[in-house]
């Protein structure tokens, strides 16, 4: 009996530990990186390239709430003059599946030219996003767009990869934050950390994360 009671403290004593370590991993993130983050948009400083992240799509093309709030609100940078062009970073991991093509011809059908788009099929995950957009399109200068819940998080690898971007909060006219979405970007974060420290390389079959 008194085993059992022992092990079930430090069954207890583990998992407080785990919450408290992810929620201080958490508080960390986003007070690293909160004086890079805009939620209005006549306080985002100008930019060369917007880069959007991409999220998911159904099967006919049509963007999903959480994507199309993250395109609509790149669309207001560009149209208020915030931005010059347009980084799609997103999934196109098989054939039958293309989130920048999406992106690009929603962007597209809402009056943005397409000599100002930036194409990447291979942003699987948001620190892949991040690295190919300083590597491989040799972004400089940037604003990164995502939901608040996801936007800390880009932007920590972004300043942890030396990278001089800022970040703009989409507005969720579309979409709302659901429970199982919050529970995995706080594990989300432990990966980051790790990619950050040991400064990974982006591989074509990761998956999105």
């Amino acid at each position: 009996m008194r085993l059992l009671k022992k092990s079930i403290l430090y069954t207890v004593i583990i998992i407080v530990l785990g919450i408290l370590i992810t929620l201080g991993l958490e508080a960390f993130i986003k007070q690293d990186t909160s004086s890079r983050i805009y939620t209005e948009i006549r306080n985002v400083p100008n930019a060369k390239t917007a880069i959007v992240l991409g999220a998911s799509v159904y099967s006919s093309g049509k963007l999903s709430p959480i994507l199309k709030d993250r395109v609509d609100s790149t669309i207001d940078l560009f149209n208020n003059g915030k931005v010059d062009q347009i980084l799609i970073s997103g999934d196109h991991g098989s054939d039958d599946y293309n989130e920048v093509d999406a992106i690009a011809n929603y962007l597209i059908d809402h009056g943005i030219p397409q000599t100002s788009l930036l194409l990447d099929h291979a942003g699987f995950n948001t620190y892949d996003s991040m690295y190919r957009a300083s590597k491989v399109f040799q972004i400089e200068d940037a604003v990164v767009i995502t939901q608040d819940f996801h936007l800390p998080r880009a932007m920590f690898i972004a300043k942890h990869l030396g990278l001089d971007y800022y970040g703009y909060q989409a507005k969720e006219r579309a979409f709302r934050i659901e429970t199982k979405i919050m529970k995995r970007e706080k594990l989300a974060n432990y990966k980051a950390l790790f990619e950050v420290i040991f400064k990974t390389k982006p591989s074509l079959s990761r998956k999105k994360v």
